[in-house]
């Protein structure tokens, strides 16, 4: 019996040692996720960080104290009213990214540190849309947002935290104020459209003028053009008439009446072709003799006859 019970007490004891090994084990090794990173305490006082994968500590003396997730987050930031530089009211809400780059600072620097972020956003928000007047506000959310990217990632900077972007989601003024800048909006509308018709009427007159200009100016040239080329035949025409004058005085000179009656018939015929052609005359009584115009129409023939005489005569001669 007593050899039963040593037998006994030895096996308790083993199981004791094997379960305190066993808890040892489990205080002493550690295996720490992806994206996370985990803080050693030493008797409540921060020693090191745990970086990913299977990690020893000191049973007993180490504990682990917080665990960071070192991943980008996404933090909501809350709607709220804000008074802009024009006393307009309006209701801002955003949102934003960061990402832990120091698992001790965040763990220790700041108790609470998304409602930390959450807060400092809210109050540059604040801060920095009303320094803006409502339109400038609406216009240059780009600006804002940079604006919100620079003062919140150095505030946040001791925290071990880098805030990587912060966006404006909405800002939505009161309903009055979205109706008058309706109607302001459609009011600009309306003057640009004038604006734009009257200057294509402009437009349309500037292009008519010119178009009549160029006419005229082609007119005047064809004008011109005409004028000169009438100049011409009637220089022409009076050179013609200047010799014919010419040949038939030379030809009085030379004793031939013949010439005297050619000249007269042919002035003699204009004469009546005007009177002819004059658009207002209907009927045309001239007393003439028959036998002087005859003569004259003879004295024609008769100085052709001679002329075909004289070119004979001179073919012959040579």
């Amino acid at each position: 019996m007593d050899i039963l019970a040593e037998l006994g007490s030895v096996g308790v004891a083993a199981l004791l040692i094997l379960i305190f090994a066993a808890i040892l084990i489990y205080m002493m090794v550690k295996s720490v996720p992806q994206g996370e990173e985990w803080t050693v305490e030493r008797f409540g006082r921060y020693t090191k960080t745990l970086k990913p994968g299977l990690r020893f500590l000191i049973p007993v003396m180490d504990k682990v104290g917080v665990r960071i997730n070192m991943m980008e987050t996404v933090l909501d930031i809350p709607s709220q009213e804000v008074i802009t530089k024009d006393n307009a009211m309006v209701a801002a809400d955003a949102i934003a990214f960061y990402q832990v780059v120091d698992a001790a600072q965040a763990a220790y620097e700041v108790r609470d540190l998304t409602r930390a972020l959450s807060t400092l956003t809210m109050t540059n928000i604040r801060s920095v849309l009303g320094s803006m007047d409502l339109d400038e506000s609406l216009s240059n959310r780009s600006q804002i947002n940079s604006r919100l990217l620079d003062v919140i990632d150095g505030a946040s900077n001791p925290w071990g935290v880098k805030v990587t972007r912060v966006e404006i989601k909405d800002l939505a003024p009161p309903p009055d104020i979205s109706e008058a800048m309706a109607r302001q909006m459609k009011a600009e509308r309306t003057k640009r459209a004038d604006i734009l018709q009257a200057e294509g009427h402009k437009q349309a007159a500037i292009l008519k003028a010119e178009g009549e200009r160029e006419a005229q100016i082609r007119e005047a040239e064809g004008r011109k053009e005409a004028a000169f080329l009438d100049a011409i035949a009637r220089e022409r025409q009076a050179e013609a008439e200047a010799k014919a004058t010419q040949m038939v005085s030379e030809a009085i000179a030379k004793g031939d009446i013949q010439a005297i009656n050619y000249f007269v018939a042919q002035k003699y015929t204009e004469a009546l072709r005007d009177i002819a052609s004059a658009p207002n005359t209907k009927t045309v009584m001239l007393p003439l003799e028959a036998t002087g115009l005859i003569g004259s129409i003879s004295g024609v023939a008769e100085i052709a006859r001679s002329v075909l005489d004289n070119s004979a005569d001179k073919a012959k001669g040579k």
